[in-house]
């Protein structure tokens, strides 16, 4: 089968979808690769990395479209590129449709077959290839969120870490998942007093076993969430309902209870926020202030650090890569569990009900794809 990497044209993306180790275990396997040139660059993969793997660089996107059976991608196709999208053409990367009705709309047009990272589940309800990602952006959110509670970023002038005599800052993080623990990991790493809220008891149960001591657990409610955020320097959004739009559990009227200075960084972002006034930014424009409350909303924060976040991303997509190139999209649906959940459209039907639910359009089981 053909696989083909365009290279991403969102602003300020420099991962790409394959490394030239995956480039390899796919050339190896019997497919051919087809690589865009440059698309590698910005993870710090040159063009003679891939076809040394035995890819073939090609010198246009348009080319990678036309020829490709698969596509594999990091971020969503942005308008420039839906009228490349095409009727069977299997479209393999991050969707995030619930927040993105025109898009939705664009690749049911299509007749594509769209393959959503995100959505792909494992029995045990892991995420396994949003997780690389989640844990990146995780990491990032305290990294960015310390940068702009300093004062001439016109936060707070905390030092999340404190000093000896000072009391260290306070760090509230809404949602226990996997980015929650690794934002809690890295803001107790440097010596913050960290709060995790979250509605599930069994998951703060288990995080108490695992967290250092100045990380302390709370159910979440809105009296608690509104008594949290009063005293807070730095508030993490990392609410992820699989497939769906986030849940606002920061209304634009809780921001008059916050101090001026205090900074959010909403890791939700992609679906739609748990902050309602959170929007999109972009890494060269990441923050604004309402409120005197300082947002930070980049939609595709491990894109900060492109090597790091594509060498992870492909560690988790290759096997499923391998599996959709060997088998077909239809087979490889058929005997993986995990990745059938990832089909969210259909050669022009919504396949994944939370989508459907968002924008009121029909919902078809995938089984009727599939027989």
């Amino acid at each position: 089968m053909l696989i083909g990497v365009p290279k991403e044209i969102k602003p300020d993306e420099y991962r790409v979808a394959l490394t030239p180790a995956g480039a390899e275990a796919l050339t190896q396997a019997g497919h051919e690769v087809v690589i865009e040139r440059g698309a590698g660059e910005g993870s710090g993969f040159t063009d003679d990395f891939y076809e040394k793997a035995g890819a073939t660089i090609l010198e246009t996107a348009d080319e990678v479209w036309e020829r490709a059976e698969i596509i594999m991608k990091v971020k969503e196709p942005i308008a420039p590129e839906w009228p490349k999208m095409r009727e069977g053409q299997v479209l393999f990367t991050y969707f995030h449709f619930a927040a993105d009705e025109a898009l939705t709309r664009a690749v049911i047009e299509s007749g594509a077959i769209a393959i959503a990272y995100e959505t792909v589940e494992l029995p045990s309800g892991e995420l396994p290839l949003l997780t690389p990602m989640s844990e990146v952006a995780g990491r990032m959110a305290i990294q960015e969120g310390a940068k702009y509670l300093e004062k001439p970023q016109g936060g707070l002038g905390v030092l999340l870490g404190g000093v000896p005599g000072v009391l260290p800052g306070k760090v509230l993080i809404l949602g226990g998942g996997v980015v929650g623990t690794n934002a809690a990991k890295m803001a107790a790493g440097i010596g913050a007093r960290v709060q995790i809220m979250d509605i599930n008891l069994e998951r703060l149960r288990y995080l108490d076993d695992t967290m250092p001591a100045n990380v302390n657990l709370l159910f979440s409610t809105r009296y608690s969430i509104r008594k949290q955020i009063q005293d807070a320097d730095l508030i993490v959004g990392a609410v992820l309902i699989p497939g769906a739009k986030a849940p606002h559990l920061i209304t634009r009227e809780d921001l008059s209870l916050m101090r001026p200075g205090t900074v959010i960084v909403d890791v939700a972002v992609d679906q739609g926020g748990c902050v309602e006034t959170i929007k999109p930014t972009t890494h060269h424009d990441p923050v604004y202030t309402i409120d005197g409350v300082i947002h930070y909303g980049v939609a595709n924060m491990p894109g900060g650090v492109p090597r790091t976040s594509t060498l992870a991303l492909t560690n988790a997509t290759l096997p499923y890569a391998l599996k959709l190139a060997g088998k077909g999209w239809k087979e490889a649906c058929r005997e993986d569990g995990a990745l059938r959940l990832g089909l969210n459209v259909v050669q022009g039907h919504v396949t994944y009900k939370a989508v459907a639910e968002a924008f009121g359009l029909e919902w078809r089981h995938v089984d009727h794809f599939l027989a």
